[in-house]
């Protein structure tokens, strides 16, 4: 698979860059033709402080309490965070960065001594990838249990716009892979055209079959 990866750089900032692998995948939820690479921007600090303030800079006017991280987004979150403080964004206040944990079923939960920082305050909702919303959703279902306010959605790949009202802002869309397409799993042209799943991916990475 490696060797069919192509990198895209970002059209604001060339440093800013992600992978893409043509083929046939699974995620838990549908099934894409492209794996979205976006490892050096969860891991390596030079790209994520500059994917960060590339990010940072589509919050002009939006006050945020806490940036909730998903899927591996806790390095970017940190920089972003910064960012938007020395923006002034939070009126000199403190962000705080937290991470939901996932229960038994699958729900995401926040623990007592966590869920102050999201009781009524202003949510900025982190995620490394938006292809259905469906992750989204989750998300603003957990944030409804703990009345928190969902103000802005950021991601570093989003194939969709928005999610309900609020605009999701990307530092890559559908529009840098014009031929990405995610289908349900049980209407898949790829399945039906007998064409064998390269791997299942998720948040964390791939897994070859």
């Amino acid at each position: 698979m490696e060797d069919r990866m192509q990198t895209i750089q970002s059209i604001k900032n060339k440093k800013v860059q992600i992978g893409v692998i043509p083929g046939h995948y699974a995620t838990n939820h549908s099934h894409v033709n492209f794996y979205v690479d976006m490892t050096s921007i969860k891991t390596s600090m030079k790209m994520a402080k500059e994917a960060a303030a590339e990010l940072a800079s589509t919050y002009a006017n939006t006050h945020i309490d806490t940036i909730i991280c998903l899927e591996g987004t806790e390095i970017l979150g940190g920089f972003l965070a910064d960012q938007l403080s020395q923006a002034g964004i939070n009126k000199g206040e403190d962000i705080n960065l937290i991470t939901p944990e996932l229960n038994a079923v699958n729900q995401m939960i926040f623990r007592d001594n966590t869920q102050k920082k999201v009781w009524g305050k202003q949510i900025l909702l982190l995620i490394s990838s938006a292809s259905t919303g469906k992750s989204i959703g989750r998300a603003v279902d957990c944030l409804q249990y703990y009345s928190g306010k969902l103000t802005a959605i950021g991601a570093i790949f989003s194939a969709i716009e928005k999610y309900g009202d609020i605009s999701i802002h990307a530092l890559f869309t559908d529009k840098d892979l014009p031929h990405y397409e995610n289908y349900a799993a049980n209407s898949c042209p790829m399945c039906k055209s007998g064409k064998k799943i390269d791997a299942l991916i998720n948040s964390f990475g791939y897994s070859k079959l």
